[in-house]
């Protein structure tokens, strides 16, 4: 029976984790910046004798419709909890952002520049290490984006705390920090997580160490039910952080969902639209100027305010450049932080005290670039005839006074000294073509694009979504400005489409970028030139690498599951993969055998097989899973003999009993204790037993096997003999079983192959996406 998940040896901070831990435990994988063990989730229904007796006593119409109607009630709370956190998370990042620039600015209007420089940097270091303190002392596993954890999760693979009320506090507390800090990172992925974290603690019932806090809660029992919930969380995240309720959906159903039908794509775009309307609300009380600091920053609403956008078939040409540009930056940018996180990982793995000292590094670098680059631009006479305050002092604007005098700006600083948020508006604006020059604009793509690599990966809560955008947004209009009259596309706009072609670049998507930008834009417009765009950019990064989340999952180590098949699984079938010993259970088994193989295996489902007398022959009864029996041992159901129990077990137990416990919460076989008589007794599993089971014959090809485990997302596949004169039993798949490495590792001569494979894969990617 093989171990529930794999690990990527090629990190050194795993593999040398990994080695130290026994074979009959789980696998580990870096969640946040913390090494975990992880499981596989359970998505599977147990069918046995409890279940269908409870479900008898439950039939009732009533009881139904109240669970239908409890889903749609926590879609309706999730969104409107993601909609007030995506407000406070744009209130407190504008405001102490806010109030740092405009004290900076006061000082240099001083002509106290060195003063002001020292606060600026002083300011920054102080949110930089307070988010990385906490994240490093409280909760490593806030760490990060938080997209992969998710991504992960969505593929049924578990791991302690990446969604516990601690680490869901550390999230907020540490991202408004370190975004407040100038640090090239965003709050799209953090605020992904965030409700994530949100829809999960709802699913069980509230924080509660092992099982659900409120009852009425406790009918969102199993690992299906939840994943439901953290999808619509998930979209929810996106919803609020780009006031994009479709686009959030398109998100997570192209990026980072496994499995997909269309009640959850109902309750994911109703949980989103409830966003929305939060978010409106709070945008509107906030126009009073109650709100502080906080007005037309955050909340990205990047208006293209051009009345209407016209395109000829001439801007074809530079657009068509622009998505393979995209394309290539964007697999380049990829590559280059795989390598920085590669080598963060070697620092990290020294101690907290590396990784405080990596975040502080980090920080005044970027300090020292934010507040000296824009010393290298020439000042430039503010124009005529705009609506916008020129110079502005101390608050975002396209004309930054910096150390210029009256009636002129800083076009560099404009970029540099400004929030992220307003950075990207200053980029999109319609109408200021004349604004920045070729030279501060190709200083700034150049910085911002390995700030964004340096920034990302310190412990601390960081996105990479607002970066990229930022990055694309730079070098299309960079372009925009190079075209001059050879196209009749406004600067603006061809930041938008920057923005496009370096998502589609980076992180390969097409639908979901298209929508996105469509609604941080507010014009349907440009829908036709962002959808070729983003579809020139993925299919030209397509041949150099994977897509960033995909390459984060890789390098963290979690065993994920992919929709395709490797072709080399053809040609194996999946008695080649499946590994000895097999642990077994009988029908009534002793209960000192059941302790010993739980002490000593790590697995999580025991065939259940009857033997005579109970049946003529050996015969596969079904499967049993560890957390039951942990349930069984600790209620002590015990027989003094080796005979089938006549005991009702809906009178001992309920279906309560077994409800599994919150995300990464785990039960264990050493917390039981058992005297030498209880470990002589007997344990019926019949009652508890999962009857059906899903089977394979052994001569099923892998890659058959592998559709099959994927799409109905399983945790176990048993595999039977086509002899009957065998044991009924010959193994179980698990995740591990379809992991390259694991396959590999067993049949050295397809190594070659596999190779040659992905080479091949990696040119012919978007065609099998679109097929």
């Amino acid at each position: 029976m093989a171990i529930n998940a794999a690990v990527d040896e090629t990190d050194p901070l795993l593999a040398k984790h990994n080695r130290t831990i026994s074979k009959s435990t789980s696998q580990l994988a870096l969640v946040g910046s913390r090494v975990c063990p992880i499981e596989s989730l359970d998505f599977e229904i147990a069918e046995n004798e409890l279940l269908n007796q409870d479900l008898r006593a439950r039939s009732d119409r009533v009881e139904f419709f109240g669970y239908l109607i409890l889903k749609w009630v926590l879609c309706f709370i999730i969104g409107v909890l993601s909609g007030c956190v995506g407000f406070f998370f744009n209130l407190a990042i504008e405001n102490i952002a806010g109030v740092k620039f405009v004290v900076t600015s006061n000082m240099m209007l001083a002509n106290r520049y060195l003063w002001a420089f020292g606060v600026f940097g002083a300011s920054n270091l102080v949110l930089t290490m307070f988010a990385a303190i906490i994240t490093a002392f409280i909760a490593p596993e806030a760490a990060g984006s938080g997209i992969p954890e998710v991504k992960a999760y969505l593929n049924g693979i578990d791991a302690p705390e990446i969604f516990s009320f601690r680490t869901l506090v550390i999230k907020i507390a540490g991202c408004i920090s370190a975004v407040s800090s100038s640090l090239h990172v965003g709050k799209a992925g953090p605020m992904l997580h965030t409700t994530a974290c949100i829809a999960s603690l709802l699913g069980q019932g509230g924080s509660c160490k092992y099982r659900p806090a409120c009852r009425w809660l406790r009918c969102v029992k199993n690992d299906r039910d939840r994943r439901d919930l953290v999808t619509c969380g998930a979209g929810a995240g996106i919803a609020a952080a780009f006031r994009a309720p479709i686009g959030g959906v398109l998100f997570v159903l192209e990026s980072l969902s496994s499995w997909w039908r269309s009640t959850l794509l109902w309750r994911a775009f109703f949980t989103t639209a409830v966003v929305l309307v939060v978010l409106r609300t709070l945008i509107d009380f906030c126009k009073s100027g109650k709100c502080g600091l906080f007005g037309k920053g955050g909340l990205i609403m990047f208006e293209v305010t051009a009345e209407s956008v016209s395109y000829h078939l001439v801007d074809l040409p530079p657009v068509i450049f622009l998505g393979v540009i995209g394309g290539i930056l964007g697999s380049l940018y990829n590559f280059l932080l795989d390598k920085v996180l590669r080598f963060y990982t070697h620092i990290n793995e020294k101690g907290r005290a590396y990784k405080l000292l990596l975040a502080a590094c980090v920080s005044i670098f970027t300090s020292c670039c934010l507040f000296g680059l824009p010393w290298l631009a020439s000042c430039r006479r503010c124009p005529g005839g705009i609506s916008e305050a020129c110079p502005t002092i101390g608050r975002s604007g396209n004309f930054k006074k910096f150390q210029c005098s009256i009636d002129h700006y800083n076009d560099l600083a404009s970029l540099f000294f400004n929030t992220i948020d307003d950075t990207i508006r200053n980029l999109y604006s319609a109408g200021t073509d004349r604004a920045f020059s070729k030279y501060s604009i190709l200083l700034f793509f150049v910085t911002s694009y390995f700030l964004g690599i340096v920034s990302y990966g310190l412990v601390a809560p960081s996105g990479l979504f607002m970066p990229v955008i930022l990055t694309g947004a730079t070098y299309g209009r960079l372009i925009g400005m190079l075209m001059g009259s050879n196209s009749t596309l406004d600067h603006g706009l061809f930041a938008v489409l920057g923005s496009a072609s370096f998502l589609s670049g980076s992180m390969r998507m097409t639908v979901s970028v298209s929508v996105i930008l469509l609604e941080l834009t507010n014009n349907l417009l440009l829908l036709p030139l962002v959808m070729v765009v983003a579809l020139i950019s993925k299919t030209v990064a397509d041949c150099f690498n994977t897509n960033i989340y995909d390459m984060l999952v890789k390098l963290k180590g979690f065993p994920l599951l992919h929709r395709h098949v490797d072709s080399y699984m053809g040609q194996l079938t999946v008695g080649d993969v499946v590994t000895a010993p097999l642990q077994m259970f009988n029908g009534v088994e002793k209960v000192g055998n059941i302790v010993h193989i739980l002490k000593t295996t790590g697995h999580n489902g025991f065939p259940v097989i009857d033997k005579p007398p109970f049946s003529e022959s050996p015969v596969l009864y079904g499967l049993v899973l560890r957390m039951h029996l942990l349930v069984l041992l600790k209620k002590r159901c015990f027989l003094s003999s080796q005979l089938p129990s006549q005991i009702n077990t809906s009178e001992q137990f309920s279906a309560d009993d077994f409800v599994k416990g919150s995300s990464g919460r785990r039960d264990s076989i050493d917390d039981i204790l058992l005297t030498a008589e209880e470990m002589e007794m007997f344990i019926d599993l019949h009652p508890f037993t999962n009857t059906s089971p899903y089977t394979v014959v052994e001569t099923m090809s892998l890659a058959k096997a592998h559709l099959l485990f994927h799409q109905i997302s399983l945790r176990h596949l048993l595999v039977i003999p086509m002899l009957n004169s065998r044991m009924p039993v010959v193994g179980i798949l698990t995740r591990h079983d379809f992991m390259p490495e694991h396959v590999l590792q067993l049949h050295p001569f397809l190594v070659g192959g596999r190779s040659k494979l992905l080479q091949f894969r990696k040119s012919t990617e978007f065609l099998r996406d679109i097929c």
